[in-house]
């Protein structure tokens, strides 16, 4: 399967369990990987032959920026159901959210969660 590939995407968003994480915020990071045949895109050199990176990128935004969540799984599970639900040619979507200002003690560059959907069927 070919492969999408937005990786690095930066947001500020008020997802954690902790008060201060929903009052105060903080930085998000989002790589994406869409799997989607794109043989057609590559023969033809037509956008409506793929999927739009720059619709891809509001649909994460606004999910990441919009209400908070408590967890980082949540934040990857709406944006993996609504990249399925939004762009027909994607049969699977793999979602890393990395926090790098989680409320850890210690040093450390992020933690992160990585989830893979596949469309049914």
């Amino acid at each position: 399967m070919d492969k999408i590939i937005m990786q690095g995407m930066k947001f500020f968003g008020q997802h954690g369990v902790l008060h201060q994480e929903k009052e105060l915020g903080q930085r998000f990071e989002v790589d994406l990987v869409l799997e989607l045949d794109l043989a057609e895109a590559a023969q033809r050199d037509n956008l409506a032959a793929t999927v739009s990176y720059a619709d891809v990128y509001r649909v994460v935004e606004e999910i990441v920026t919009g209400p908070p969540f408590h967890l980082i799984e949540a934040v990857a599970g709406a944006i993996a159901r609504a990249v399925l639900d939004g762009f027909a040619p994607v049969q699977a979507v793999t979602v890393r959210i990395k926090k790098p200002g989680a409320p850890v003690p210690g040093i450390f560059d992020y933690v992160a969660v990585e989830i893979s959907r596949r469309r049914a069927g």
